[in-house]
């Protein structure tokens, strides 16, 4: 596994230097997708992709109700204007409708709350500012441009080169170099960083991967990234009990965790899966924790490697490698994927209790761990409990007030609750089976950035600040 020269890094192909920071490129005769001239013909899907294997074709995707979806975003406003009581009290409400999935208006507000990040930002005011305003260390300056036309470059938001996207990416992982000056910067955080501003602003972005990189995944993205290394061996004695065929096989061929998991966990599957299932397992990981992408992971390899049947097709060790390379469609839907996450067994205290396992085990033939993480903590409520926010950290800028329609109960939220059933339970008890095989459109991990095709290019805008709260609404 190739690193970047500073040491923490994951190569992950070939890196150009952005040197003409926006010149010519965005602003001239012909729109560029970095870099190359491209026809504006193809359409923008509802996502904001232009193109590439995470364009959504909108026959896959769960389309929810006009009424349902108004309904669910006055629950949300609700709950954010609540947002201490709702976690101390109803949490589980909260994770209900994390796993029911965020209304796209205001996910990046959820996340936000969810992460902590809110509270880490008021704690800080002026903080990014004074780091945004800095230069940057030198080497971290030069491996981050390069890196910069690499993440999503068929999203409208990052596909011109030097453009807004590409200038606050920038912004964000510079900032977090000079934050945490002793971890410095890791290839795996830049498409951390970019979901987060497809959502969020720049210095919204920054608190959140800040959290996330401490609280949710810590020591991921250190020099010799041994947690990403532990979390495998988790993942390994996980499987054994979710699908022993599976394990059987990946034991079989000697094929290490850490071949397979590593862009997954670290890039919390944002490079893997299509982009309406990216979105649901974000929603339910900054709620649950890590506990998620193991789920994540587990649903994947016993799908793909379950029965005696699918692993006869893969003999050997790079046959696998290529299989789990290629996860087939259906697996990665949405609706499937989703109740396959919820159904499975598997807790935050059985990955602490392995993880001790694989803590223990390491120091015997390893050594002591070189890296000194934070203990990781699994979610929001754990987040909340360990950092406890004062109302005013929490308060809304601008503050929300909403005409709630859960006062009296129309139509459609009787419909909704009848679907539910009386527990108020969101999922139903039968099975969902995987959608019928099609040919699989995602091209291997290897490959993560295809040849440019035709796709359209909005023009760039400003930069949002994070005083720009109701653009996301």
């Amino acid at each position: 596994m190739a690193k970047t020269k500073q040491g923490n890094g994951l190569d992950w192909g070939s890196t150009d230097k952005l040197t003409d920071n926006g010149k010519d490129g965005l602003y001239g005769r012909e729109a560029e997708v970095n870099g190359n001239a491209i026809p504006q013909e193809e359409r923008v899907d509802k996502y904001g992709f232009i193109g590439g294997a995470q364009q959504s074709g909108g026959e896959a995707t769960e389309e929810i109700p006009i009424e349902v979806l108004r309904l669910r975003e006055s629950k949300w406003l609700e709950m954010l204007n609540n947002w201490d009581k709702w976690m101390a009290k109803k949490h589980k409400k909260v994770k209900e409708r994390c796993q029911k999935g965020v209304p796209p208006s205001l996910r990046g507000r959820a996340w936000l709350y969810l992460t902590g990040g809110k509270v880490k930002r008021e704690q800080n005011q002026g903080r990014f500012q004074e780091l945004d305003d800095q230069p940057g260390t030198s080497n971290w300056v030069d491996i981050i441009e390069r890196d910069l036309h690499r993440q999503f470059p068929f999203h409208e938001m990052f596909s011109a080169r030097g453009g807004h996207g590409q200038q606050d990416l920038f912004r964000v992982l510079k900032a977090y170099t000079l934050y945490r000056p002793e971890e410095g910067y890791c290839q795996a955080q830049a498409p951390i960083a970019a979901v987060l501003l497809m959502h969020m602003p720049a210095e919204d972005a920054f608190w959140v991967l800040v959290q996330i990189c401490e609280k949710y995944l810590p020591g991921y993205y250190s020099t010799g990234l041994e947690a990403i290394q532990l979390d495998g061996e988790i993942l390994n004695a996980l499987l054994k009990k979710v699908s022993p065929v599976a394990h059987g096989h990946l034991k079989k061929h000697k094929l290490e965790p850490i071949l397979y998991m590593t862009e997954w966990f670290m890039c919390a599957f944002s490079r893997t899966l299509p982009w309406a299932s990216v979105l649901r397992v974000w929603d339910m990981f900054l709620c649950e924790g890590v506990k998620i992408l193991f789920k994540v992971g587990l649903v994947l390899l016993k799908y793909m490697l379950g029965s005696q049947e699918k692993v006869k097709a893969c003999q050997g060790l790079y046959e696998t490698m290529e299989l789990l390379r290629a996860i087939k469609p259906q697996y990665m839907q949405e609706r499937f994927l989703v109740h396959e996450i919820i159904a499975l067994p598997v807790s935050e205290r059985d990955i602490e209790k392995e993880h001790h396992t694989q803590q223990r085990r390491w120091k015997e033939t390893r050594g002591d761990l070189n890296c000194k993480s934070p203990p990781r903590m699994h979610g929001a409520k754990a987040i909340m409990a360990a950092e406890p926010p004062s109302r005013q950290d929490l308060r809304q800028r601008p503050t929300i007030i909403v005409e709630s329609p859960l006062a009296t109960k129309t139509g459609v939220l009787q419909a909704d609750d009848a679907k539910r059933g009386k527990n108020g339970k969101d999922w139903p008890k039968t099975t969902i089976l995987p959608p019928v095989e099609t040919v699989n459109p995602y091209p291997s991990s290897s490959d993560p950035l295809p040849l440019l095709k035709h796709m359209t290019l909005q023009e760039s805008k400003e930069s949002l600040s994070s005083a720009e709260h109701d653009t996301y609404l």
